[in-house]
């Protein structure tokens, strides 16, 4: 019977978690970016 390579799905758990992390992040800094382009917008049309 093959023996289970427990670092290899330990590691592939890890990556799973790092690219969630960073679309999440992305996702956020995208939403920071239109906020902050509407308050200018916004703010210069006063």
């Amino acid at each position: 019977m093959a023996k289970v390579n427990y670092n290899y799905e330990k590691r592939a758990r890890e990556l799973e978690k790092q690219k969630k992390k960073e679309e999440k992040r992305k996702k956020k800094e995208a939403l920071k970016s239109t906020e902050t382009n509407e308050e200018t917008s916004s703010s210069s049309d006063e």
